[in-house]
């Protein structure tokens, strides 16, 4: 009996040591990843730091962290962000953010967020470049503001990115339950006012394949950027409006897109009258794209219905005949 409880003894003790030794250098690599950043030209800073979780796990938190990139103009605050992951293998880490508000900003322009259970999950892969497996993104009621008002809003929100067999291809997935668009969204509807507060469906499923796999480099270097797209679907039903989109799109060095979304519309004449509010679309061109489009949905024996297709070529997108202009560039910063 003695021998066994000595054998327990000796195994808490070897755990308990590997627990603080282990603690103490996950904690040091997060504060030195901030060191480092600072050596690069980065506002990286946090007040300071905390350590719990024995036995099972360990969580480091950092409070009032700050992080600013000069280069691309991005900065982030908030009040805290917690890292915890389990004892036996931090390459599976778990990021609790703060309920408080976060600032987020680009250059001159900042937004504030705040969410209920607002975290992300990290797996990675073992070895020093940590190469992403899966980063998942959730939260509860969740709200976009800027200085005046609300951008956008939510019940629920689930972002997944996850490695494929592919290394440098990613499934995506998003789905957000209860969206709210926010005052500046509706007006462009000239119908906004017969529009539910909220939508039905806001969903993506899609496959993307980067030029190399996303792993530490990422943020320490270069952004790994989009060659191909493989979009799956793309749903958004919000009260009478309905819009699926699905389609493949190569993607140059330049970030220029090429190939074919097709997109099914129903309602689609709102769709028009956002654009042009937006300012999307000229007035002197509404009479006649819609009555081009109206032909064309005519044709599918549903005028209320449109399926159409964006076709990317030469650096410019089309909405089936009709030129809409230069194609956006699809490149990470």
């Amino acid at each position: 009996m003695r021998g066994l409880v000595r054998v327990i003894i000796f195994i808490a003790l070897l755990w308990s040591a590997y627990w603080f030794v282990a603690g103490f250098g996950l904690r040091n690599a997060i504060t030195s990843w901030f060191d480092k950043q600072q050596d690069q030209g980065w506002q990286a800073d946090f007040s300071d730091a905390e350590t719990a979780g024995y036995p099972f796990h360990h969580m480091t938190r950092l409070n009032n962290p700050a992080l600013a990139d000069p280069v691309n103009g991005t900065a982030w605050s908030a009040d805290w962000i917690e890292f915890q992951s389990p004892a036996i293998w931090p390459g599976r880490q778990v990021l609790r953010f703060a309920d408080t508000p976060q600032r987020l900003s680009y250059f001159d322009q900042t937004s504030t967020i705040q969410a209920s259970d607002l975290q992300a999950e990290l797996q990675l892969q073992p070895g020093v470049a940590l190469v992403l497996e899966k980063m998942a993104l959730t939260a509860g009621p969740w709200s976009i503001n800027d200085d005046t008002e609300a951008l956008a809003g939510g019940d629920t929100l689930a972002l997944v990115m996850e490695q494929t067999s592919i290394p440098e291809a990613y499934a995506i997935s998003a789905r957000m339950d209860g969206f709210t668009p926010g005052d500046d969204l509706r007006d462009l509807m000239r119908s906004a006012a017969t529009l539910p507060q909220a939508f039905e469906t806001f969903e993506l499923d899609m496959t993307a394949t980067f030029n190399k796999a996303w792993d530490r480099s990422a943020l320490e270097q270069s952004r790994p950027q989009p060659v191909k797209i493989d979009l799956h679907l793309a749903e958004m039903k919000w009260g009478a409006l309905r819009l699926f989109a699905a389609g493949e799109l190569d993607v140059d060095e330049n970030g220029i897109p090429t190939g074919e979304i097709a997109i099914k519309a129903e309602n689609w004449k709102d769709m028009i009258s956002m654009a042009n509010a937006a300012g999307a679309l000229p007035d002197q061109a509404v009479d006649p794209v819609t009555r081009a489009l109206n032909f064309m949905a005519g044709l599918g024996g549903n005028p209320n219905a449109l399926d159409m297709q964006l076709n990317f070529r030469d650096g410019f997108v089309a909405l089936g005949p009709l030129p809409l202009g230069p194609a956006p560039r699809l490149i990470l910063r």
